[in-house]
């Protein structure tokens, strides 16, 4: 019978010593992310900017510009003082007006900061950085979560930069020499049309046809939705017309102001599509293009091809 040999003792004090340095290793690891977990819950401090009045300067896309890739620009629009680390005093755009709402830290330098999820990205006495995060029952949405949001202290911008927060969210000339790219490219090809900066407008100018737009249709006009921008709605009726119809559609109004009907809104069996088509198309160039003056909509100042939605009633 064979018998095992006993390995030597500086073998045995080797494997001991392996085995220890993983003990101490894997100890090391789990001290480091419970060390990293408790700091995640630890709330970052406002004490350093408590009763400053900052103004939001810059709100951009991870690109650094303030316009997507579709052409829509972010605007800055707040304004806020925090007075503590759980309360601001913050300019809602919704009320036209300043008021108290709560700061929340959950982790992660991560809050619930008046009625938006913002993570802290850098805070000195003079600027704060967040960025933007977007959550649904309690679970962030991280390639959604792309948008950085630039705030200065009113006294850093009159003091020490001598300008104005007005002068300060001008769009920067990235952001320019972006947008005179997409402008060429929309001028050429209307399917490349994008959302202006200013609206394009339609005024009447016979008295049988009426039109509001959809901004003067909102029972509380201080709410601003990002869909007027996107694609701004018009309601159009038309006294004595030929016949009694009413349709939906998207159009496009070029740089020169001339409407163009682009597709129809409205449900219809494929069978009578191509009829429907013809017959707003002769509204879009009978009608509407009389009885309408046009202005095209403009970005940074360019004049462009842009979507806008009809809703058209003869009767």
């Amino acid at each position: 019978m064979k018998t095992l040999k006993t390995p030597p003792k500086n073998n045995l004090t080797s494997i001991m010593n392996h085995i220890l340095l993983m003990l101490f290793l894997v100890v090391g690891i789990y001290s480091c992310k419970q060390k990293e977990k408790d700091n995640n819950l630890i709330a970052p401090s406002f004490k350093e900017v408590w009763g400053k009045d900052f103004t939001e300067v810059r709100r951009t896309y991870e690109s650094g510009l303030s316009f997507n890739d579709f052409g829509y620009q972010l605007e800055p629009i707040w304004k806020f003082t925090i007075l503590s680390d759980t309360s601001v005093n913050i300019y809602s755009p919704q009320i036209n007006k300043f008021q108290i709402a709560h700061i929340q830290f959950d982790h992660d330098s991560i809050f619930n900061f008046a009625w938006s999820w913002l993570r802290l990205r850098k805070l000195t006495k003079d600027s704060i950085i967040f960025q933007v995060i977007k959550v649904k029952d309690r679970e962030i949405f991280r390639l959604a979560s792309k948008t950085y949001i630039t705030f200065y202290a009113n006294d850093y911008i009159k003091n020490s930069l001598h300008s104005t927060p007005k002068d300060l969210i001008k769009p920067s000339k990235a952001d320019s020499v972006f947008i005179r790219k997409k402008v060429l490219l929309a001028n050429s090809d209307t399917s490349e049309a994008f959302p202006a900066r200013n609206q394009a407008r339609l005024k009447s100018r016979n008295k049988l046809l009426r039109i509001e737009h959809s901004e003067t249709m909102k029972d509380d006009k201080l709410k601003q939705n990002h869909n007027d921008y996107l694609l701004p709605e018009y309601y159009i009726t038309i006294e004595k017309s030929y016949k009694k119809f009413s349709y939906s559609f998207s159009a496009v109004v070029d740089e020169k102001g001339r409407l163009l009907f682009r597709k129809s809104r409205n449900f219809m069996m494929p069978e009578f599509e191509a009829s429907s088509n013809k017959n707003m198309r002769g509204i879009v160039d009978g009608y509407l293009s009389a009885y309408l003056d046009i202005t095209p909509g403009e970005t940074l100042g360019m004049a462009h091809s842009s979507i806008i939605i009809i809703h058209v009633t003869g009767q």
